[in-house]
């Protein structure tokens, strides 16, 4: 099975009770900085090699000071960091772009991003019951 269709399956767990999806991009990627998804799918998150970079070493280290002075950066955008929870999971957002959900597991990250006007925690909820299931086959 290709990772891009963890792309479509993100989505589809961002659906509220009238099936609207809250998540319009996503990516996975590595703590290595390996891509598990690409570029190709159409809802493709299209991070840069120097963002997923900055977001690897982040996410690895647990230390989050570089979002809090710098932003986030995705897709050239830098989105104001909100918080972080659980030493694994970051909330951006950047007015008129929308927001990201960054969460880690034990092996790869999973990003979201949500439209303006969508509801950030339909997607937090995507993005969580994705990186359950992620940890539950070891990843």
């Amino acid at each position: 099975m290709s990772w891009n269709s963890y792309i479509d399956t993100v989505k589809a767990y961002s659906r509220d009770a009238t099936g609207k999806e809250h998540i319009d991009r996503a990516c996975i990627i590595g703590l290595d900085g390996v891509r598990y998804t690409d570029d190709t799918h159409p809802s493709s998150l299209k991070v840069t090699q120097e963002e997923v970079g900055t977001i690897t070493r982040c996410m690895k280290s647990k230390d989050f000071n570089v979002f809090m002075t710098s932003g986030v950066k995705a897709e050239t955008i830098k989105y104001n960091f909100l918080r972080e929870e659980d030493k694994k999971i970051v909330y951006a957002k950047k007015k008129d772009q929308g927001s990201l959900t960054i969460q880690a597991t034990d092996k790869v990250i999973v990003i979201a991003h949500t439209a303006e006007g969508a509801q950030q925690g339909n997607s937090n909820g995507g993005v969580q019951k994705i990186c359950d299931y992620l940890e539950s086959v070891g990843y």
